[in-house]
């Protein structure tokens, strides 16, 4: 039984090592990681702050890794253009801008009020 989970999670960090070298957004969605990750340091985020913004990343990556799976699927099933494959690939899509966009939001809140009060600081002082 050990073994069977062991080979399920290097089946799991293989696709993300596949996605991350043929995805450019998920390459991009992990280097935003790094900025907030540093940036939560250099502001010293609350632990509700961390937890909220690990909430954000994990969606986001996670939204970019179902909509990788379902563009390898639909692209298998449909290799030519068909209405339905389309609509399957764009709404997948849909789904990532979403949680992108929110996580976006959600890190202005954070980090913006922050960013202002470092700057006040630095140009008022």
């Amino acid at each position: 039984m050990i073994k069977s989970q062991i080979k399920s999670f290097r089946n799991a960090f293989s696709g993300i090592t596949q996605a991350w070298k043929t995805e450019g957004h998920l390459r991009f969605h992990f280097l935003a990681t790094g900025v907030v990750i540093l940036c939560g340091f250099l502001f010293r985020i609350s632990l509700t702050e961390w937890l909220i913004c690990l909430c954000c990343i994990t969606l986001v990556i996670a939204a970019e890794l179902i909509n990788t799976a379902i563009e390898s699927v639909v692209d298998l099933c449909s290799p030519e253009m068909h209405p339905l494959a389309g609509k399957a690939k764009d709404v997948a899509a849909g789904a990532v801008l979403v949680t992108a966009i929110g996580a976006a939001i959600i890190g202005a809140i954070i980090f913006l009020p922050k960013i202002i009060t470092a700057a006040q600081h630095l140009f008022l002082a």
